[in-house]
């Protein structure tokens, strides 16, 4: 191997009558420990660029439009429904209304096959519980009591929302499924 391919004894710290298969092994070493390129794949091969990947553009339809508004409605309706499930029912409720709230983001994010799936009733969700969380009447009425329960509705609620806003950013990109590291 010559220098220019990742095999030469400046590259791989080795000393000057070692080369060929060892000497490229060990650089190949040397760049895995550094953060650099695994050495799975040929030097030729990296000619994608690095990167993210490129965002589509998805045309603004009729359909779409729609789509996104449906979403939007979706996302006051499950968040209007699970304040009040959660605090009904205190351990099943809660764990019925972040299963709503993530079926709602992950059918979004599936449907539109855009991050904006995953936004819009997100948006819609988190405006209307922290609206419904300072609405506190004259009387002492309100739908979010202070308690565990409701804390981590509302933690949970975005939690779920990052998570299925990352899984629809990673369908995006063509990460492959499968085991980190090779």
């Amino acid at each position: 191997m010559n220098a220019a391919k990742g095999g030469g004894a400046a590259e791989s710290g080795q000393s000057g009558g070692e080369n060929g298969r060892n000497g490229g092994n060990a650089a190949r070493r040397a760049r895995a420990g550094s953060g650099g390129a695994s050495g799975a794949r040929p030097a030729a091969s990296a000619g994608r660029p690095s990167g993210p990947a490129p965002v589509q553009s998805v045309p603004l339809t009729a359909g779409r439009i729609g789509l996104y508004v449906l979403l939007l409605v979706a996302g006051v309706l499950v968040a209007l429904a699970g304040t009040l499930v959660q605090g009904a029912w205190p351990p099943g409720g809660l764990l019925l209304a972040l299963a709503g709230t993530g079926g709602l983001f992950y059918g979004g994010v599936t449907a539109t096959r855009t991050a904006a799936g995953v936004l819009v009733p997100g948006a819609a969700w988190l405006v209307t519980v922290f609206l419904l969380l300072g609405d506190a009447r004259p009387e002492g009425d309100f739908l979010f009591p202070a308690g565990p329960g409701s804390y981590l509705f509302l933690l949970g609620g975005i939690v779920v929302g990052v998570i299925c806003a990352t899984i629809g950013q990673m369908r995006a990109t063509g990460v492959p499924r499968g085991r980190v590291g090779g």
